[in-house]
């Protein structure tokens, strides 16, 4: 009867330890492939704006690579309307940003695409409108 008991609880400590590892891989690979996602735009997504934005930023939930991360901003004729120096921010590496140029009233398109420190890319577009009084 000792010997069934200690089998019995031998048993349940190895399932215990069989659930708790797998537990543990899931977190750990679930972490691994974490992709940068945006979390905050400015001007905000489907933004009606009274004055004019001087530049556009998108904060990221992770970092992203200088090199291969870009935003551009173009008015309804498909013009390029943002200075092209689009970078990452030198003190937040989750921060994108390019300066604006002065904008007349309009709907603007803004379109981003990075390279996250993980590898993978994503890209993404939206729209501001600006309505100058």
């Amino acid at each position: 009867m000792l010997v069934t008991v200690r089998l019995r609880h031998a048993t349940r400590t190895s399932r215990i330890a069989s659930v708790c590892a797998l537990l543990f891989t899931t977190t750990a690979w679930s972490s691994a492939v974490a992709h940068s996602v945006p979390m905050h735009f400015e001007p905000r997504r489907d933004a009606h704006l009274r004055v004019a934005p001087t530049e556009v930023r998108i904060v990221f939930d992770g970092e992203i690579e200088p090199a291969f991360s870009t935003i551009r901003v173009t008015d309804s004729a498909q013009r390029r309307v943002d200075k092209g120096d689009a970078r990452v921010d030198a003190r937040n590496p989750r921060l994108l940003r390019v300066p604006l140029s002065v904008l007349p009233s309009g709907v603007y398109r803004v379109t981003w695409q990075i390279l996250a420190i993980d590898g993978h890319r994503s890209e993404g577009t939206y729209v501001f409108t600006l309505n100058l009084p």
